[in-house]
């Protein structure tokens, strides 16, 4: 079967198409993740591969942690095909699959996404054949709280994600422990998502329509905001 991956869950948007077989076609846009750059992706990726939209056989999105704005885009974007097209739906966060990109390394692999304000989406993975295990729950936490968690790794750490980039001086007070991954992973790939999803169509283990939400872990700015005009008035 034929799966469509969308991943919008950094400023980076990935679109791909796969089979059990093979990677079919994949594109990858830097800049703000809106639906005038998912929709054309995908149609330029049937282009260029020849294949008729309706041989489409399931969605897969990436449902974060991430950056509200894009989130819930590609959410509502994977939703709607699904919906026109008839074909059951996968969420994947995308911590999961950026640790996935990396899963053939023999260390611990952080995943860590940049949240903005100061702190990062993270979690630790182990590497399994065929795949990856996540070890931790999945977190909301500064630079410092992330160093912190990884210096109780006792293995060696990968990390991989724009998160760690951005963090990288923070988080090399781990030394030697600590490895970062190539900037070509820094982000969450819909490839990993296909990959991911696949083998679950194939068994028949795809998520209902109205379950596949974002991710969010936190907070909105809006309802932060919201929350300090509250405390405000009733202080």
């Amino acid at each position: 079967m034929i799966v469509v991956g969308i991943d919008t869950s950094t400023p980076q948007t990935s679109v791909a198409m796969g089979s059990d077989v093979e990677v079919i076609a994949s594109v990858s846009i830097a800049g703000k993740a809106r639906q005038e750059s998912v929709i054309p992706a995908l149609q330029q990726l049937l282009a260029w591969s020849g294949i008729d939209l309706q041989r489409v056989g399931g969605i897969a999105v990436g449902i974060g942690p991430g950056l509200f704005t894009g989130l819930r885009v590609g959410v509502e974007t994977a939703k709607t095909l699904a919906q026109v097209l008839g074909v059951p739906i996968v969420g994947i966060t995308s911590l999961d699959a950026l640790a996935f990109a990396v899963r053939y390394t023999s260390r611990r692999i952080a995943a860590v996404v940049d949240a903005r304000r100061g702190e990062v989406f993270a979690a630790v993975y182990r590497a399994v054949p065929g795949g990856v295990v996540r070890e931790t729950e999945y977190l909301v936490v500064r630079p410092d709280h992330l160093v912190a968690e990884l210096q109780a790794v006792p293995e060696e750490v990968l990390c991989v994600g724009n998160g760690a980039i951005l963090y990288r001086r923070e988080i090399e007070e781990l030394g030697s422990r600590v490895e970062f991954a190539s900037p070509a992973v820094a982000h969450p790939d819909a490839t990993a998502l296909v990959e991911l999803a696949v083998p679950r169509f194939l068994r028949e283990e795809h998520d209902r329509l109205f379950d596949v939400v974002p991710m969010y872990i936190r907070k909105s700015d809006a309802e932060i905001a919201w929350d300090q005009r509250a405390r405000g008035a009733t202080g």
